[in-house]
């Protein structure tokens, strides 16, 4: 079986924010980052060697800290390797433009997500 670079690597961030317009405008002056907007709620960044996201889908968790999101190539055998390893499932299998993607918890509680474009 053959996979990608990216399998099992973090590939993705997302930042919970209460204003895109105000986040953009803090990042791309602070950081240099560029974006691409995705409707009223999602901002992509791109900080020249990384993208991630901003959103406001959800409060700021300045406790929690960014979404940290993986990529896998399969991602019903993703989901089901995290619960193997013990995690549960928060938030099932969603589609989203560009791909599918779910939530889990990990041992400690932090939540993490996994996507892929299959």
């Amino acid at each position: 079986m053959t996979t990608t670079p990216e399998n099992c690597r973090v590939n993705y961030i997302e930042l919970n924010v209460g204003d895109i317009g105000k986040a953009k405008a803090f990042y791309g002056k602070a950081f240099g980052w560029t974006f691409a907007d995705y409707g009223p709620e999602y901002a992509e960044f791109s900080d020249g060697a990384m993208k991630g996201g901003l959103t406001t889908t959800a409060p700021p968790t300045p406790a929690g800290g960014p979404l940290v999101i993986l990529y896998a190539d399969k991602l019903e055998a993703a989901q089901a390797s995290v619960l193997a390893a013990g995690s549960k499932v928060s938030r099932e299998i969603f589609d989203f433009p560009g791909g599918r993607r779910f939530h889990f918890m990990d041992i400690d509680g932090y939540e993490l997500a996994v996507w892929s474009s299959q």
